[in-house]
């Protein structure tokens, strides 16, 4: 069965991905149904190498976060679950582990819509993220090492998160799973209602963690320019299914992704969907 980035041109696909040795998280064709009824995934895979950041990208309903959260383990909260396939971490299956358990192993996700506590300062938010923690002066250096990352959240250190900005709160919220001391980080929709100047020094915040820290990233965006700009690697997402991946570069280079997500492309901007070729990529999956 040919991969779909193979028929989209692609010059990485998933296959490449998996050949590194280093493979963190391996995601496995898995279904998520929620309610017992509602087929949301339909087979995802995907894989994250050890100090990569990857992004999965699609719009609205393309099933982005649920990935995200079948990775996490916070689908039963909204009364989902993984039904069919695997999720591993290094190695281990990790599917019936608690979110708790996961943080502990160094997987924290960062929720879309940020989840600040608002009546909270920004320093007490920052320091709910090291509840698995147990070591005073560690907790203490990684507090330090936050600021030192987000300056403009230790000039705010007093404030209620609240009356902070949309900006200063997402810097908060990853700064709060920073405090965990993760290896792994799972970024939910981190430009959503961000000016474009607030987004770019989120995501260059990112590439500091992820070079500096060596802190692996798998981020799922809308904005597929910015996500691009920043990511070693990509999965373009629709209708619950991966329908094409392959490195950042290649997909910036592709003149489907061009068209249809980038905005370059000549014409009124359509969907996979409208595209014969992406009507051959379905019957591949199917």
């Amino acid at each position: 069965m040919p991969h779909p980035s193979l028929a989209c041109g692609a010059g990485m696909s998933r296959k490449d991905n998996m050949s590194n040795p280093n493979i963190v998280i391996n995601v496995n064709g898995i279904e998520v149904i929620y309610n017992h009824v509602i087929l949301v995934l339909k087979g995802v895979s995907l894989t994250v190498a050890e100090g990569q950041i990857a992004a999965i990208l699609g719009g609205n309903g393309a099933g982005k976060t649920t990935t995200l959260r079948a990775i996490s383990n916070l689908l039963k909260a909204e009364r989902g679950e993984v039904t069919k396939g695997s999720v591993e971490l290094r190695g281990e299956r990790i599917e019936n582990m608690s979110p708790a358990d996961l943080v502990k192993r160094g997987v924290v996700q960062v929720m879309e819509g940020r989840h600040c506590f608002a009546h909270l300062t920004i320093e007490e938010n920052l320091m709910t993220g090291s509840y698995t923690r147990t070591s005073k002066a560690e907790i203490e250096a990684n507090l330090e090492k936050v600021y030192n990352y987000f300056p403009r959240l230790k000039t705010r250190r007093t404030s209620q998160a609240a009356y902070t900005s949309g900006g200063e709160q997402q810097m908060c919220a990853i700064g709060r799973a920073l405090m965990a001391n993760p290896s792994v980080v799972l970024l939910d929709e981190p430009s959503m209602g961000l000016a474009p100047q607030i987004v770019e020094e989120v995501f260059e915040i990112v590439k500091d963690l992820n070079h500096k820290e060596k802190v692996t990233f798998l981020i799922a965006e809308q904005n597929t320019n910015m996500a691009l700009k920043y990511a070693d690697y990509g999965y373009i997402m629709e209708s619950g299914r991966i329908m094409m991946d392959g490195s950042a570069s290649d997909l910036r280079n592709n003149e489907d992704v061009k068209e249809f997500y980038l905005g370059v492309g000549g014409g009124e901007r359509k969907s996979f969907k409208d595209v014969k070729s992406y009507k051959r990529r379905k019957r591949w999956l199917a």
